[in-house]
């Protein structure tokens, strides 16, 4: 297993706590949004069997304000970065005839944040190419999907929530409860079963599922399908 981010400290952390689990791990410090990070990466482990693509969102704001290096920056990091990686390690999958694909977006791209603009275009931008290419992928065994995950209970999403209990001149405690209750199950998700439904979609048994934008938001997006 090949793992990345750019923190070195976090991620040594990530790795010795799978490698008590018996894993053989390999971490990469380095930006993955950038030519260098994923040169890095890609000479680690340059036939994956399994990639999640996933990087963090570019900050929150009012879109009269970005400026294009802004837009620019959300593009290469929340959507061409995946593409280029996938372009990577596609077709070594399909010569192995398996291979599993999971990009990691956000609840926006059904239901945009109005502050997360950035964000909402580059997703939407990633997932409109995925849905090109994931049906010409399946016959060989290899899956395309994303998980579009709704309030997880991260250090994102207090980041996004002290943005906006500023604004409000609200305590970001007072904020994140009020958010907390708004959600159809009362509390926002936990990171492990974000986990579970990733490991699902990079099993063997998810090969009958490809192309999908599957939602974990615990009920928020109020929508029939």
């Amino acid at each position: 297993m090949t793992i990345c981010a750019r923190t070195a400290e976090t991620l040594d952390a990530a790795a010795d706590e799978l490698r008590g689990l018996g894993g053989e791990v390999t971490a990469i410090a380095c930006d993955i949004t950038s030519e260098t990070g994923r040169a890095m990466v890609l000479e680690a482990c340059p036939n994956p069997d399994i990639l999640v693509n996933n990087a963090g969102g570019p900050p929150p704001g009012d879109f009269r304000d970005w400026t294009r290096e802004d837009w620019i920056a959300a593009i290469d990091a929340n959507m061409l970065t995946a593409i280029f990686l996938i372009k990577a390690t596609v077709d070594g999958m399909i010569e192995r005839e398996f291979g599993r694909i999971v990009n990691i977006t956000s609840s926006a791209v059904k239901a945009p944040i109005e502050i997360l603009g950035l964000s909402n275009g580059a997703r939407a931008g990633l997932t409109g190419f995925v849905a090109g290419i994931a049906r010409k992928t399946v016959r060989h065994n290899v899956t395309i999907n994303a998980i579009l995950p709704g309030p997880f209970d991260t250090d994102r999403l207090r980041a996004n929530m002290a943005v906006t209990a500023e604004k409000a001149g609200l305590p970001v405690d007072e904020v994140a409860a009020e958010r907390a209750a708004a959600n159809p199950a009362g509390r926002f998700g936990d990171p492990a079963e974000f986990g579970e439904l990733c490991a699902y979609l990079c099993s063997a048994q998810a090969g009958y599922i490809t192309g999908q934008n599957i939602l974990i938001d615990g009920g928020g997006f109020p929508g029939t399908l």
